[in-house]
């Protein structure tokens, strides 16, 4: 043991400072941990003050900064900046899907009017066609009116006991295709299970006249509309209110017409005697139609046919309809020139080889005689020479007014 005193470089008593190293490392946290928060007590490291955790060094409890020396902004102040930018993107896809979607604005441009011929299958057909082989007719007789009800005569044609177009057909197309028998439905009203059961309401037929009606194709997985003109003779199926609701050369349904916006514009192949006076509107009957009475242009002969009956199996001939009551009160004082004002004659007089809707009423037939005016004269005094003429001119006032009618072809309002 030495007996020499201590030296006076050694220190007498514990340390007063910091020691000069840790005594215990701090760990280190994995990467990608975001930084705790910061403690009040932690020791400064060069720069900073060891008790108050001050800005300055790694050790303090400053704020984080970003790559460019700037505060980062915490994540929940940008939501609202996250959300304006996908609202504004929401709007933008719901734009665009209402600009494109096929069903939105159809395939013909606004004021345009499609001509769609008998057979034409047109653009976007629902199905292929399912049309009955029947020739279509020769000759379209002239239209009554602009718009017809669709319970009138002659409105639609056809042939005797033949249908027009083969409606389980129809059927077996669009169930093979659930995505059109869907559009198909949307576009009638109905459910897609319903398709069946409506298509079997309907009534094969052709139309008689150039005709009005809203069409739809079917593209991009939706239907399409657009305002066409069906050529007569085209085959149709007819609701029992007489409105034609599908076309069968190309399973398309159809709807009333709608006027365009602006001036219209045709467009598409013409036919043979197409005039835009011609062309009619038919519009659904007011009562439900239980049998069509149908014109055959080919045979010109009248029949009616049941409504909903798919083969016209139960077609019945009939005598040509009178549409309008006679001129005169007495049969017996009817003029030729009312005879030619009506359009069908009594039913004892049609010419059966006619192929004329109206058969001709002849204008060779013997007027009355001068005692069948004196006969039927409700005056009481006795007949002289002179009153034959003045009998038979008494007809002669209907007959000035029947031939003051305007023509129904003018009458008919222009494709709009």
């Amino acid at each position: 043991m030495s007996a020499q005193p201590p030296s006076s470089d050694r220190p007498t008593g514990p340390p007063s400072g910091p020691l000069s190293g840790p005594t215990q490392q701090t760990p280190t946290p994995p990467p990608g941990t975001p930084p705790g928060p910061p403690t009040g007590g932690g020791g400064g490291g060069p720069g900073g003050s060891g008790g108050g955790g001050g800005p300055g060094g790694p050790g303090g409890g400053g704020q984080t900064q970003g790559p460019g020396g700037e505060p980062e902004r915490p994540w929940w102040r940008s939501v609202p900046r996250i959300a304006t930018i996908a609202a504004a993107l929401v709007a933008v896809v719901a734009l665009t899907l209402v600009l494109t979607r096929p069903g939105g604005g159809g395939t013909a441009a606004a004021g345009e009017i499609v001509r769609d011929p008998v057979n034409a299958a047109g653009d976007d057909p629902y199905t292929p066609p399912s049309t009955d082989k029947e020739p279509p007719p020769t000759d379209q007789p002239a239209p009554p009116a602009g718009k017809l009800s669709g319970s009138d005569a002659g409105v639609y044609g056809g042939t005797r006991q033949v249908a027009s177009c083969n409606v389980e057909k129809q059927i077996g197309y669009l169930s093979a295709a659930p995505a059109k028998n869907s559009a198909f439905a949307s576009v009638l009203g109905i459910s897609p299970g319903q398709v069946p059961g409506y298509l079997r309401s309907l009534t094969p037929l052709r139309l008689s006249y150039d005709t009005r009606v809203t069409n739809h194709g079917y593209k991009d997985g939706g239907p399409t509309t657009y305002q066409s003109v069906l050529q007569a003779g085209t085959a149709v199926l007819v609701d029992d209110h007489g409105v034609p609701r599908v076309r069968c050369a190309c399973g398309n349904p159809l709807l009333e017409p709608k006027k365009v916006q602006g001036d219209a514009r045709l467009t598409g192949p013409t036919w043979s005697g197409f005039q835009t006076t011609k062309v009619v509107q038919v519009q659904p009957s007011v009562t439900v139609i239980n049998v069509f009475v149908v014109f055959d242009p080919n045979q010109g002969d009248w029949f009616v046919r049941k409504s909903g009956d798919q083969h016209g199996r139960h077609d019945k001939k009939v005598p040509p309809p009178v549409t309008r009551p006679p001129t005169s009160p007495s049969p017996n004082t009817s003029s030729p020139s009312a005879g030619v004002s009506s359009p069908c004659p009594p039913p004892a007089e049609p010419s059966p080889g006619s192929s004329s809707p109206c058969p001709p009423t002849s204008p060779s037939s013997k007027p009355p005689s001068p005692e069948s005016p004196s006969s039927s004269s409700p005056s009481s005094e006795p007949p002289s020479s002179e009153q034959p003429e003045s009998g038979s001119s008494a007809p002669e006032s209907p007959s000035g007014s029947s031939a003051s009618q305007p023509d129904a072809a003018s009458s008919s309002p222009p494709v709009s």
